[in-house]
């Protein structure tokens, strides 16, 4: 992608709609000094939602900004530095953020738009459409920290009641499936969703997979190393903080947080690492619920998936199997008392945010200050926006479609998927390593990608969620329990390609392989991606690359298992594969080569998905500029200008679309958890396998951008 489920979407970037971390997140999508002692945190207490004193006005981004560039540096040398040092510079991370790049300024732009949306929404008015008040009376509630704060814990006592008066085996299951219900955690214990069928895409099924994490990857549970160490350490004194803030004493929270860190490090244990869950194979398991009950029934899966509110089903994914048969023995031997300890701290840590002040700013001292750097907590009125978005994320998408994406927008995009398609098609019918029986199998997946453009022909339907003015934690709870209603819904069903992943003013894009599609929000169509009011050359090498990108994943180490319905099948002959895996390897490597902090190096596994997509989206997007030129050569704009022929100004526009800076902490995170190269590496790492790269700006051998042994897959 440039975020969703790796097994069924594939984005462009790790989402940088926020500073502030979510360690329930994935997928989605930048360097600084060591982050000091947090000061203490902004906010802002609006009930009624007047405007926010400490918001600013924002500059929309710009395109080709040769202020950004640093021309003491030699291009042939470090191409990062040359398109981005100024930018570098003179854009140092914000303090409430992790890092800071060309999507975080876009997506700042797009909230402030967002912003004087919800502030116009949230006061009252027998004039407000109905989802123009439940979009306002939701944001407007989350900014009233007085109530929030006048609240406590108070807000979760129901359901800490609930854990706590649990007595047996069948209400542990019971509770676990009732939190589920509500969103709590992104999964208590395991994961439970829908999905399509890998080998029948048609259909939704229902899956089951690994989970019940509080960090963000098993490795944090598992590493012996200093750094792994130190994080538990700090994880389990947060824990004790937030026992403590739920009314515990010392003593009693400090064996709390023991309890719930032994039982995830025994999940983590039993836990595929996160590049054996790129494999689609291994994420192919599905069975009869007979049998997955027969292989782990201490879960007692059919009385969860009754009590979970799911359609009666017969069939089910796993994944995988064995961690289902690893836990079930840990189920067995570890003791409710226990359990249920685990459980409040699933609880308390997936609400805090929407908790008082206090709970608010332990969770931001563990997950924001201490594993991503951040120095401060984010205004509310950020935080408000965010959440709108994302749990209204298709109510608040209207206005925000209406007031900034149009139709022009919308048919320039569209024909220039066109030409990138045209422009991949002759790539693969030029691919001298692919037979032809192979290729023309390409093809027929290449003709059946499908795109969305800007927002979803039918918006989501958000009347049954209950909005409630004053009851913040209420009102998240209930548009998550709305979420997970309507997924688990899907089970059975006909998959519905009309749906989308993300909400319009998301600054990502994404190719699902279930559907075969490309998938482009509104909010990435604008500089510096997307701007009307440049030339060809930048373009193509901004969103046309993205475009280039997402059309690449259909054809990298995931989404070329997938065929053309986006069914798991082996469309290659085994010779065609051979080369195939013989060339990512070539990929692979190189990347890992590249540090990403200190003694971190980057894990050419994990990333290989989206450096394929890079290293092929750059050469079928230059295709593609190169042929809308010749179609139109008396074009100025196919000039020299500013002293760059077109070709340079399209590398440019592609290195400046990835300038950014990031924490040493954040960046410590991202090589573990995140499929997606630093800006710097999808920048120099794409282009020193770019031969026409290095004819644009004359680089020879011998120079750090021109590879000794260039990487090309497509």
């Amino acid at each position: 992608m440039f975020w969703k489920k790796v097994s069924a979407v594939i984005l462009l970037g790790a989402l940088a709609a926020s500073g502030q971390s979510n360690t329930n997140a994935k997928p989605a999508a930048h360097t600084g000094k060591k982050s000091q002692k947090r000061p203490a945190a902004t906010s802002t207490s609006t009930p009624e939602g007047s405007a926010s004193k400490d918001s600013k006005p924002v500059a929309r981004p710009k395109s080709f900004d040769m202020q950004a560039m640093d021309t003491t540096v030699d291009p042939c040398e470090d191409f990062y530095e040359y398109a981005c040092g100024n930018w570098r510079k003179n854009n140092p991370i914000p303090a409430d953020q992790s890092r800071w790049g060309r999507f975080n300024e876009l997506n700042e732009y797009n909230r402030q738009t967002l912003h004087q949306i919800l502030e116009k929404a949230a006061v009252k008015s027998a004039k407000r459409t109905p989802i123009m008040q439940k979009i306002g009376d939701f944001y407007a509630t989350c900014m009233d920290e007085k109530t929030v704060d006048s609240k406590g814990s108070a807000p979760l006592k129901s359901q800490l009641d609930r854990i706590a008066a649990i007595s047996s085996k069948g209400q542990f299951i019971d509770t676990v499936a009732y939190l589920h219900s509500q969103g709590v955690g992104g999964g208590v214990l395991f994961n439970f969703t829908a999905q399509p069928e890998l080998h029948n895409a048609s259909v939704e099924i229902a899956n089951v997979g690994q989970g019940g994490l509080g960090l963000p990857d098993r490795d944090y549970y598992l590493n012996a190393d200093a750094k792994s160490q130190e994080t538990r350490e700090k994880y389990r004194d947060h824990m004790v903080k937030m026992f403590v803030l739920l009314g515990d004493e010392q003593a009693e929270a400090q064996k709390a947080a023991q309890t719930v860190l032994d039982i995830e490090t025994k999940l983590a244990q039993a836990s595929f690492e996160r590049v054996k869950m790129r494999d689609p194979k291994n994420r192919d398991h599905k069975m009869k619920v007979s049998e997955l009950a027969a292989l782990a029934p201490n879960f007692e899966f059919q009385r969860f998936f009754q009590t979970a509110g799911a359609p009666a089903f017969t069939e089910v994914n796993v994944v995988p199997p064995d961690f289902f048969k690893q836990v079930n023995d840990v189920l067995g031997s570890v003791p409710l008392e226990d359990w249920k300890t685990y459980l409040r701290w699933h609880l308390v840590r997936s609400a805090a945010p929407s908790l008082s002040n206090s709970f608010v700013q332990e969770d931001f001292n563990f997950n924001s200050h201490f594993l991503n750097g951040v120095k401060e907590l984010q205004p509310r009125w950020k935080r408000c926006v965010q959440r709108t978005d994302q749990l209204l994320g298709e109510a608040l998408g209207q206005p925000y479609v209406a007031a900034t994406f149009g139709a022009i927008g919308k048919q320039r995009m569209l024909k220039m998927v066109t030409a990138l398609e045209a422009a991949l098609s002759q790539d693969i019918q030029d691919l001298p390593w692919m037979t032809a029986e192979t290729k023309k199998q390409a093809e027929v997946k290449l003709r059946a990608i499908t795109n969305k453009i800007g927002y979803p022909d039918k918006w989501r339907d958000y009347t049954s969620v209950k909005v409630v003015r004053g009851d913040l934690l209420g009102n998240v709870q209930r548009a998550r329990a709305f979420d997970v209603k309507r997924n688990v819904a899907k089970i059975g069903k006909p998959l519905d390609k009309k749906e989308w992943g993300m909400t319009p003013p998301t600054v990502n894009a994404y190719y699902n392989a279930a559907e075969n599609d490309i998938n482009f929000p509104a909010g990435i169509l604008q500089p510096p991606f997307f701007d009307r009011s440049e030339d060809d050359a930048v373009n193509f090498g901004g969103i046309g690359v993205v475009i280039g990108h997402e059309l690449t994943h259909g054809f990298d180490d995931q989404g070329s298992q997938f065929d053309a319905q986006g069914n798991l099948s082996n469309w290659w002959t085994a010779a065609d594969r051979s080369e195939f895996d013989k060339r990512t390897g070539c990929v692979a490597d190189e990347y890992s080569s590249f540090v990403a902090v200190d003694d971190l190096h980057l894990n050419g596994k994990l990333t290989l998905g989206e450096n394929t997509a890079d290293n092929g989206g750059i050469r079928v997007a230059l295709m593609a500029l190169r042929k809308a030129m010749a179609a139109d050569a008396k074009n100025s704009a196919n000039q020299e200008k500013n002293g760059f022929t077109p070709e340079k100004r399209f590398f440019l526009g592609f290195a400046q679309i990835w300038c950014e800076n990031r924490t040493p902490e954040s960046a410590r995170v991202l090589v573990k958890t995140d499929p997606h190269s630093p800006g710097q590496y999808r920048t120099n790492g794409t282009l020193q396998n770019n031969e026409e790269f290095a004819i644009a700006f004359g680089c020879k051998a011998g120079q750090k951008m021109v590879s000794t042994n260039a990487c090309r897959v497509w």
